[in-house]
């Protein structure tokens, strides 16, 4: 798959092969002048959302003592101020990082709010902040991050933070509409949803923010409209690239990788990009996963979790998810081609895009 993906670049491109370090060194940079904006905007809360936030980012345990552990990875800051440089520049880059830091306060109110949703224990190699503080705490402090993320775009004084606090409030709506999709077709049976239904939630869930992080970073360039656009789409496609790549974890992820229990997904009954083209593969494996996911079982049957994942492999959820992936950059590839059409200007852009695709955790 990631032979694909390069080949995919590079005939969208005309660019050789990425440098596997290039994604990482921006994530790098990118922590390195986001966080300090974000600690800021965390300290400015009250006593009791602060404590929640600092531990959820990962900044200190549960007990108020320091930590020094992972707070993401901090790829749709990236995306925000790498989108910037290639349209506007370095100088641009610096001007977009308030910017930035509003998008990751927004990514962690999702974050917050799925765990109480989903009933996810662990997140960042340690408890969920529900499972510390409780479910309304938790609420709480993700209601927080977002208003301090749309408060951040409304004092800054560079003239596109308007334009971009709409956008992301726009996108915020579009994050709770995908949300509330996906908890749907929790409640449907295996037979009821289909892969029309799952892409559009998954791009509504995952791929706006993607994309909305990119469009500001053209807006803080001062891009015109249709690269705005352009860069909006690219996101979006990735984003969905993402995702696909994401549900693959979820079920054939290390899980001392990811974070995460294996198969959680597949015990909450999750209706992920992979099970659904599973289940509506018309292969034998197919009827033998709808029937498991009619029978309750929990997340701590290791046997039922990998008879199930088998299934989605056997029915070929899997292989599919993979190609559709590659599509996906692919199309992903030519929108951004449209904005940037030099290679070595999309460099960044083209670098984060293959890390979130080639990731394994």
């Amino acid at each position: 798959m990631a032979e694909l993906m390069t080949d995919t670049k590079q005939r969208a491109t005309g660019a050789g092969p990425l440098d596997g370090h290039e994604a990482a060194a921006i994530l790098d940079r990118t922590r390195a002048c986001v966080d300090p904006e974000l600690r800021a905007a965390v300290d400015s809360l009250p006593g009791s959302m602060r404590r929640i936030a600092l531990y959820h980012f990962c900044w200190e345990h549960a007990d108020g003592s320091p930590a020094a552990g992972n707070a993401g990875k901090a790829i749709r800051p990236a995306l925000v101020l790498t989108a910037a440089a290639a349209l506007g520049g370095p100088g641009a880059r610096e001007s977009a990082v308030r910017a930035a830091a509003a998008v990751e306060l927004v990514h962690n109110f999702t974050l917050l709010h799925d765990d109480v949703m989903d009933r996810d224990t662990t997140r960042r190699h340690r408890p969920t902040a529900w499972t510390v503080f409780g479910d309304a705490d938790a609420i709480l402090a993700g209601d927080a991050l977002q208003a301090l993320a749309l408060g951040m775009l409304a004092e800054d004084p560079h003239p596109a933070s308007a334009q971009a606090g709409a956008r992301l409030a726009a996108c915020v709506v579009e994050l709770c509409a995908g949300q509330h999709a996906d908890t749907a077709m929790e409640r449907l049976g295996p037979g009821e949803v289909t892969l029309d239904e799952v892409l559009t939630m998954a791009e509504a869930k995952t791929g706006a923010l993607l994309g909305c992080a990119c469009a500001l970073g053209a807006l803080y360039a001062g891009a015109p409209a249709e690269d705005v656009e352009a860069l909006d789409a690219f996101g979006r496609e990735a984003g969905l690239a993402f995702q696909l790549i994401d549900d693959v974890i979820g079920i054939w992820g290390d899980p001392s990788r990811t974070g995460k229990p294996a198969g959680a997904d597949l015990a909450a009954r999750k209706k992920s990009l992979p099970v659904v083209a599973a289940l509506t593969s018309g292969t034998p494996a197919a009827g033998e996963l709808a029937a498991l996911y009619e029978m309750p079982y929990d997340k701590e049957d290791a046997e039922a979790i990998a008879r199930t994942a088998l299934a989605v492999e056997q029915a070929g959820g899997r292989d599919w998810a993979q190609v559709q992936a590659a599509d996906r950059m692919a199309r992903a590839m030519q929108e951004l081609a449209r904005a940037v059409p030099d290679p070595e200007a999309a460099g960044g852009l083209l670098a984060l895009a293959e890390f979130v695709t080639r990731r394994t955790s």
